[in-house]
């Protein structure tokens, strides 16, 4: 009877030996990289991003020194920008264009890198605050505005560079957005001088971007808070002559009124 139940204690051991081994065996090792590469292409385009990244990679090393690997890497890179592994992406791109940099998708390698920076993650609250880049980090914007300009010197006339310029337009504004929210938050909480010098920021390095003139009214109103009346007035005239029209004269604007998409 004892002999028996050791019997079964081992066959029951067998079993599982067995499917852990099955489980290790790479179903890979005896397909064709394009059968690899369809089936990783199966994977991504059914959003199983985790699994198509594990074949793009088993992929580039088996096609090592073919264009199909140089694919591979590409759409690793995408794979892992869309499983919210921006790091990796990111790393993965600029390995690509270390190995690679004549290659001819070169410019949607750095279009790519330029789009995953752009869009860097803001989590669920993004969503809910519409939380717009100009008050994210600045490091992702400004790497994002790197690629893009990149790719817009070097490739004039690729298909990305249209769009990519647009984006060098929306995140140059932004930045400059940024410096005066930032001026803002100082102004609001009485720190009058680190408002004026952040604002003076934005004039220094940014031309022809909406966020100047609240710049120049948040300096107006905190010349005005330190009793500053000269600087205050020849300010205020540079704002009546830059924004003819604008409401925070027009209409006693204030710079610290919350913008129309906060909800609390």
């Amino acid at each position: 009877m004892v002999g028996r139940k050791l019997s079964v204690v081992w066959a029951c051991a067998l079993l599982l030996l067995s499917a852990c081994a099955s489980d290790t065996v790479d179903k890979t090792a005896t397909m064709s990289p394009q059968a690899i590469y369809a089936e990783a292409q199966d994977d991504a385009h059914n959003f199983q991003w985790d699994k198509a990244i594990v074949l793009f990679d088993k992929l580039e090393a088996r096609a090592a020194g073919t264009p199909l690997a140089q694919q591979a890497q590409l759409d690793k890179a995408y794979a892992q920008y869309k499983s919210t592994e921006s790091v990796q992406a990111i790393a993965t791109l600029d390995r690509f264009m270390k190995l690679y940099p004549a290659s001819p998708a070169l410019d949607y390698a750095l279009y790519l890198k330029g789009i995953i920076n752009f869009n860097d993650d803001l989590g669920i609250l993004s969503s809910i605050t519409r939380q717009n880049l100009s008050e994210r980090d600045q490091k992702a914007a400004k790497e994002s505005f790197e690629a893009f300009k990149e790719l817009v010197r070097r490739f004039p006339e690729s298909r990305y560079a249209s769009d990519a310029a647009q984006r060098m337009n929306y995140i140059v504004s932004s930045l400059a957005e940024y410096e005066v929210h930032v001026a803002r938050y100082y102004y609001k909480r009485g720190a009058y001088l680190a408002a004026i010098n952040r604002s003076q920021t934005a004039l220094k390095e940014y031309r022809d971007v909406p966020a100047l003139e609240e710049a120049l009214f948040i300096m107006v109103k905190s010349y005005d808070a330190l009793g500053m009346t000269q600087l205050r007035d020849d300010t205020q005239r540079v704002l009546a002559a830059s924004y003819p029209n604008s409401d925070f004269l027009l209409k006693g604007g204030r710079p610290n009124s919350d913008p129309w998409w906060k909800i609390w």
